[in-house]
Parts: structure tokens; sequence; C-alpha cells
């Protein structure tokens, strides 16, 4: 059997915005490089990926971690069915814990998303 990547898809809201997509395009093309190549890693290892490219936060939510000229850079994603990596929320962290408002942001959109997919 050959070996199967995981997808990372970005979470859509209901009004049919993208707003991993445009976090990630507001930061500089630097930046933007090492999100694409930790989000390389994470389709190709998935749950077994672990820190420091990754972290769990509880709830089922985990984030990907990079720095760049911007800060710490953090992009909260969950693990969906059929090897989806749903990417739901990103931001530059400025203090030592992630923030609860941040969090609660990735857990609202998760649910959500859980909510409209299909049985």
């Amino acid at each position: 059997m050959p070996f199967e990547r995981y997808i990372c898809v970005f979470h859509e809201t209901p009004g049919g915005k993208f707003p991993v997509e445009v976090f990630i395009s507001s930061l500089t093309l630097a930046a933007q490089d090492k999100f694409l190549y930790k989000k390389e890693l994470l389709e190709y290892f998935g749950t077994g990926l672990r820190y420091p490219h990754t972290k769990g936060i509880g709830g089922g939510i985990f984030e990907l971690r990079f720095k760049s000229k911007e800060g710490q850079i953090r992009v909260l994603f969950f693990f969906c069915h059929k090897r989806r990596i749903i990417l739901v929320h990103g931001f530059c962290k400025k203090t030592q814990k992630t923030p609860r408002k941040e969090i609660k942001i990735a857990a609202e959109r998760m649910n959500e998303y859980i909510k409209r997919s299909p049985k």
C-alpha cells in the first residue's frame, strides 16, 4: 500500500472567508516560505510531527510553530477524518503562553467546521 500524506486545508468561514490564508499572506515572504516548509512537514508526518514543529494545546487543537521577523508565529489546527488537517487560526504570539482568546477562536472554528461537515 502506498504511503498516504495528510492534506492541510484552510478553514472557510460561513461567510466564505479564509482567515488563516489571509493571515499568512500578510506576513513577509520569508515567513510565508517558513510556513510552507512547516506545512509540508505536517502533511508528510501528520500526527507524527512533534515539538518543536508542533505542540498540542488542548481540546484536540495543535499549534504549528515557527519564528519570523514578525515574531513567534502560530497556526492552530486540528486533525480531521480522511487524513485532513484543518488550519483554523493564525497569529503572532507576544506572550509566553498561547493566549486563551486565540485558543477560543480556534475552538469555535473547529466546532463550526465539525457541525458543517457531512457525517
